[in-house]
């Protein structure tokens, strides 16, 4: 069942268009694999926030058993991991390094357990009515789901992300080698199968959903009203086949940062120069030089440049094309930065 649809973002750039159809196209493979499954539900897009951290989570299916979260990643040409665990992509004839998707997907799935963990006792039911039940035993895993036209190089890859990188035509099919789900829900005569996982019983599944969808950073309206029932209503699907592109949508609107000197923190003492190493602002409070040249806000790459347009300064984030104000001593500078798909 599908509890949470990807919401689209507002942008008219390419690569950030790309991210977009790529989400929208696993979505749209869990959607008819997953649609009226009554042991897997469906969130895609969702936003956590727990013990001071975020997690956004491309895709993330629970089921009977545990969790699969999915990282999507659009990449147009061929991607590489040597047996460092080190990506890299080929854009253009280029081959350049980008940030590991399943590193970063891990680190989202440390941060649910952290918060399911932390509320186990709301969410599951004590055993003999006096045993607090856990999530010990349970199911966590993580995959990358990239372009179906990408390009794979198997060469050097290790085997432990070999099983974890998947194109998007082939997500279902992974889902359902992982999840090894039984033909009906388990029940007390379950103990005496060969299947001896601990599962979720149907009030804990529905608790568990319900638990997350109001957890959400940005909530969704389709929550679950009975938490003895699961009788969920699904949102209306914000695309269908042919108008699935049309959900990318076409403004972008800012990011602001505020730049503040690193010696001292002052903000309305700054003022801008330039020099051999590039552009910086000097604190007249501390003397302290601060550069403009940062990574990149969202994305957290490296490859950035800063440039200077009568009084305004941008940051170009190489690997990603949204837009920030950088804002210091009055003066205002543009910035761009936002996460790749």
């Amino acid at each position: 069942m599908i509890l949470k649809d990807k919401s689209p973002t507002k942008s008219n750039s390419p690569k950030i268009q790309a991210g977009e159809k790529q989400e929208l196209d696993v979505a749209f493979y869990l959607r008819r694999a997953f649609k009226d499954h009554p042991q897997v539900f469906v969130f895609n897009d969702v936003k956590f926030k727990h013990n001071n951290e975020t997690a956004q989570i491309d895709h993330l299916i629970v089921y009977t058993y545990g969790f699969i979260l999915i990282e999507s990643k659009s990449i147009t040409g061929e991607v590489a991991i040597n047996e460092h665990q080190e990506w890299s992509r080929s854009y253009r004839g280029k081959w350049q390094g980008m940030p590991s998707p399943i590193k970063q997907v891990e680190l989202q799935v440390a941060l649910l357990k952290s918060l399911v963990i932390d509320n186990a006792q709301h969410l599951l039911p004590k055993m003999f009515g006096k045993i607090q039940q856990n999530f010990g035993g349970r199911e966590w895993h993580s995959l990358c789901a990239i372009s179906s036209n990408a390009i794979i190089n198997r060469d050097c890859m290790p085997k432990s992300l070999e099983d974890r990188l998947v194109k998007s035509e082939f997500i279902t099919d992974k889902l359902l080698q992982i999840m090894k789900l039984p033909n009906s829900t388990p029940n007390a005569l379950h103990f005496l199968s060969k299947n001896v996982r601990p599962w979720f019983s149907k009030e804990s599944i529905t608790r568990i959903c319900k638990f997350l969808l109001e957890k959400n950073i940005a909530p969704t309206e389709q929550l679950i009203t009975d938490t003895t029932s699961l009788n969920l209503t699904e949102p209306t699907p914000i695309y269908s086949g042919e108008t699935k592109a049309e959900a990318l949508s076409n403004s972008e609107q800012p990011r602001v940062i505020n730049l503040q000197c690193k010696g001292c923190g002052s903000v309305n003492t700054l003022e801008a120069h330039s020099g051999r190493y590039g552009y910086y602002v000097t604190c007249s409070k501390c003397n302290t030089n601060t550069p403009m040249k940062a990574p990149c806000v969202q994305c957290e790459d490296v490859n950035t440049k800063v440039s200077k347009r009568k009084d305004a300064y941008s940051l170009i984030c190489g690997s990603c094309e949204n837009k920030a104000l950088i804002v210091f001593d009055n003066s205002v500078a543009l910035a761009t930065a936002t996460k790749e798909k």
